[in-house]
């Protein structure tokens, strides 16, 4: 607690949090009633997954970032899970890849449309089939592109290469935790994970509350923590430090934050406790400004302070204060902050009780905040892979690829391309879309106007077909092997009504008279059955008293 009242300068001792209007924010989001401790949102610079409640199955809403205001209660979902969705992920390195887990016992990856969800999406593109029992997390790899890692209730932690051909995966690369003779023991249960800085280790909580850094290769642990003092509940690795950070709660219940040396386990670096709350600390590290923000589960406040390599460690700089708690939380990565508004830090806080999803921005006040701030905005990472999967495999370990925030300014990749890489940065065809105007429709100024407005919508086109040739590459005139696919056929093809024909019979009406009177036909015809089927009970008891004559004739005859 000392280092509350220890004076320490600082340039983030002024930050502020500033929640944005509800314009601004996301309401009529029925946000899941799950009481599993996962963040339920998770963000990127193109769009916002979070996870909602449904009757039946599992669904999660996926919204353009900038798709704010009420949300429309019919908005399509991503509802291809039977059971409830319990985490999501956005790849690091794809903003339209996002992975999910559910306690269907799968976990699926999905591709969102450049233009977003416009119709229910049932189909994943990747079905991993491994676990026995529900998945409760999923984490990508921070460096190796495709690599995903998961963690369910059957004591597996497996490790994944989605970039198999095969559209359902049963086996992993690499078992990195795995029940041994039929034993489940408590360590392999795990609550949380955190990969460090190039990906070569990984720390772990588990449900005996102990803190453990595994090689996530071998699945070796190299380190084990003692929960005499501390039950760790959240744990995270402290990049550029060479410290990891645990929350949990001491012998007393009080919630507690902890500071560990990940060389050796066996007594904390720096412990504190902050109060006698019930709910889960999630913690969030920056490493570029080396702040730390703490954000309690059902708890409207959030606190950040300032790491430093030296004793104390930490310290605390303000707190950001709410009436309304939160469930949950997803951040943005650092390449989609606003960086004219002098914005280091970005929450998207889902409160359950209002249905709302509100953007908090952690603003660092300068008097020029239109330059371009260079000590709050080093280099960091970015969204390309340093490596493929199969080099991770094979031993090989690599620091993030970093980009600058500086608009207009580009670095060069210092490792070699990845094969996706090398498919994005192919040539792009010429244009396939034309918008063709009658001459003498637009004149004058307005001209201008059209085919500026003309060339954005090509340009618009031409994106979304990049992004669909590089996510599969094969030509359209590629059709070897193609056969048809009975089970798809159009239902049209198969039964239609007598006012309708075949297409294989005639062509549809040509011109707008014939389709007129083809439409008014059909509503005669139609006009006809419902009369037809008003006078039914009228022709029942004509039919019934035919009956009763005819009976009556046959009794008399004999």
């Amino acid at each position: 607690m000392s280092c509350r009242t220890s004076f320490r300068c600082s340039k983030f001792r002024h930050v502020f949090g500033k929640p944005s209007t509800k314009e601004h924010s996301y309401a009529g989001v029925p946000v899941t009633r799950s009481v599993h401790d996962n963040h339920h949102c998770s963000a990127n610079p193109c769009f916002i997954a979070v996870v909602t409640e449904c009757a039946g199955g599992g669904s999660f809403l996926v919204l353009p970032i900038h798709h704010t205001g009420r949300v429309d209660p019919q908005h399509p979902k991503v509802c291809g899970h039977s059971g409830r969705v319990l985490d999501v992920k956005w790849n690091p390195f794809d903003d339209h890849c996002i992975a999910s887990c559910s306690e269907d016992c799968t976990v699926k990856i999905w591709d969102i449309p450049v233009c977003g969800v416009q119709q229910n999406l049932t189909k994943a593109r990747k079905t991993l089939i491994g676990h026995c029992r529900r998945v409760a997390l999923v984490e990508w790899h921070p460096t190796a592109q495709n690599l995903l890692l998961s963690s369910a209730y059957d004591y597996k932690v497996l490790l994944w290469d989605v970039s198999q051909v095969a559209s359902v995966l049963r086996y992993p690369v690499q078992v990195v935790l795995m029940p041994i003779h039929h034993r489940c023991p408590s360590d392999a249960l795990l609550l949380s994970v955190s990969f460090n800085r190039d990906g070569s280790r990984l720390a772990v909580t588990s449900k005996d509350r102990r803190v453990r850094v595994l090689d996530p290769r071998t699945g070796k642990i190299l380190q084990v923590s003692s929960n005499k003092s501390h039950r760790a509940s959240k744990v995270l690795y402290i990049g550029g430090l060479k410290m990891l950070l645990s929350t949990g709660s001491s012998p007393w219940n009080h919630r507690q934050i902890v500071l560990w040396d990940p060389a050796d386990l066996s007594e904390p670096l720096y412990e504190e406790d902050l109060d006698g709350s019930a709910g889960v600390l999630f913690p969030f590290y920056d490493p570029d400004t080396h702040m730390l923000y703490l954000a309690g589960k059902g708890d409207g406040n959030i606190r950040y302070y300032e790491l430093s390599p030296d004793k104390p460690y930490i310290s605390f700089l303000s707190e950001y204060r709410s009436l309304l708690p939160q469930k949950g939380l997803g951040v943005m990565p650092k390449r989609g902050l606003d960086v004219r508004a002098c914005e280091v830090f970005r929450f998207y806080r889902l409160i359950a009780v209002n249905d709302l999803v509100e953007p908090l921005s952690m603003i660092v006040p300068r008097k020029e905040s239109d330059v371009f701030q260079e000590d709050l905005y080093p280099m960091t990472a970015g969204n390309q892979a340093a490596m493929t999967a199969q080099e991770w495999l094979q031993g090989v370990n690599r620091s993030p690829v970093l980009m600058s925030l500086n608009p207009g300014t580009q670095i060069a990749n210092p490792y070699p391309e990845t094969p996706a890489e090398r498919g994005l940065v192919r040539q792009m065809s010429p244009p396939r879309f034309r918008v063709d105007l009658p001459v003498g429709a637009v004149t004058g100024p307005n001209l201008d106007v059209m085919q500026e407005l003309i060339l954005s919508r090509e340009a618009f086109l031409e994106e979304q077909l990049a992004y669909q040739d590089t996510k599969y590459p094969r030509e359209v005139s590629d059709l070897s092997g193609w056969q048809p696919d009975e089970t798809q056929v159009p239902l049209w093809t198969y039964c239609c009504t007598p006012h309708c024909r075949e297409p294989a019979e005639g062509p549809p009406p040509p011109s707008e008279g014939e389709l007129l009177q083809a439409f008014y036909r059909q509503q005669d015809e139609i006009r006809g059955l419902r009369e037809q089927l008003n006078a039914k009970d009228e022709r029942i008891d004509q039919l019934e008293l035919h009956i009763k004559n005819t009976r009556n004739n046959m009794r008399a005859t004999f």
